[in-house]
């Protein structure tokens, strides 16, 4: 066969090939957009609060007074996926600890028509006349780990991690670690509602092992916690040779993280850490070889989002909820940790610690409706 045919018959084949290609992309198109058409048409809205039968117009603010942690990422994209999964229009915003920040964009965003708002870590009595003046004006309002006296206003429902449980976890852990005798390290902070409920118990644990003993403390909320309790904790171990130390109870993940690299730095890897609250990084910590973070409690922090948006929204709805809501927590192990091959984040936490991250509760039959209908 002459070359000039063979050329020929070649192009023609490599032709049909992308003719067949192209009616198979468009077909499988087709098909795609069919089956969403007909799981939308599927998907009854006849439940679904009035309310929300057009969820784009329900929009919700989610202002948290710290951040700049993982915590708060977490958090606050939590809230934001569970909203807008919805089909439900969710804004975010972070003061990193400025409470003049955190009051004005409660007060800026009253006026901007949302109708329903998540409150998180408003500690100061401000926050009560804010939240007073939310609910005046026929707003929703679920709060996260603030102001106690918050739930003497009709409608609010408070929601924490469970303090007492969190604290529980990791101070009963230490105790049964060292079987009763030890010296330790706290590191605490007050003026935080979740901090007073961790150290309640802590205090009542001590005073039940009397062979548990605090030799220093130190605590301090600050934009750069972790590198202040590094230091703190840098001239702990110097004061303290090895033997005079055996542990430090962090209540607050940022302290471990301080903790964390004092110790490394100081070659004091004798002394072990129990804490509580994680993060990606904190994960990380503890994986490491050597390192120091025997446990920490955890409640997962874009799940507390997930449910305190569920909450709002049950609100929005005319439904009942609860005054106070507080979520299950874990004690996340090293040793779990690092048996993994994987590196362990917040996402597959689930498969070293069952349960973790899934939660159906307040989860509504008309919230699984709108999720479908959304997708």
């Amino acid at each position: 066969m002459k070359k000039g045919k063979i050329k020929l018959l070649i192009i023609g084949f490599l032709a049909l090939i992308i003719y067949l290609a192209g009616c198979s992309s468009k077909s499988d198109k087709e098909v795609v957009e069919k089956e969403k058409s007909q799981t939308d048409s599927e998907v009854s809205l006849e439940n679904v609060p009035e309310k929300f039968k057009d969820a784009k117009d329900v929009k919700i603010k989610v202002i948290r007074k710290i951040g700049g942690d993982d915590h708060t990422k977490q958090f606050l994209a939590g809230a934001k996926e569970e909203g807008e999964a919805m089909g439900l229009k969710v804004d975010v915003y972070s003061a990193d600890g400025d409470s003049q920040k955190f009051h004005n964009e409660i007060n800026k965003a009253l006026e901007e028509g949302y109708d329903g708002f998540i409150i998180s870590h408003g500690d100061d009595p401000e926050t009560i006349e804010s939240v007073k003046k939310l609910v005046e004006k026929g707003k929703s309002v679920v709060t996260f780990d603030s102001n106690v006296e918050l739930e003497k206003i009709d409608g609010v429902t408070l929601t924490s991690q469970n303090d007492e449980v969190l604290a529980t976890f990791a101070i009963e852990q230490l105790i049964e670690d060292y079987d009763g005798q030890a010296n330790i390290a706290y590191l605490w902070v007050d003026g935080f509602p979740p901090m007073v409920r961790r150290n309640a118990v802590y205090t009542e644990k001590l005073q039940k092992n009397p062979g548990i003993k605090e030799i220093e403390r130190f605590g301090v909320a600050s934009a750069d916690t972790s590198g202040e309790t590094k230091a703190a904790v840098a001239e702990m171990l110097k004061k303290h040779p090895k033997g005079e130390l055996d542990a430090i109870f962090a209540t607050w993940d940022a302290f471990a993280i301080g903790a964390v690299e004092a110790i490394k730095e100081a070659g004091r890897d004798e002394v072990k850490i129990y804490g509580i609250d994680v993060s990606n990084s904190d994960l990380q910590l503890m994986k490491e070889n050597g390192s120091p973070w025997k446990y920490t409690a955890a409640v997962d922090p874009k799940l507390i989002g997930a449910l305190n948006m569920r909450l709002v929204a049950k609100k929005i709805a005319g439904e009942e909820t609860p005054k106070t809501y507080n979520l299950e927590a874990y004690l996340i192990a090293q040793d779990e940790l690092q048996v993994s091959k994987k590196n362990v984040t917040m996402d597959n936490l689930g498969e070293v610690l069952p349960g973790w991250g899934l939660s159906t509760e307040l989860e509504e039959d008309w919230m699984k409706a709108l999720k479908m209908k959304n997708k």
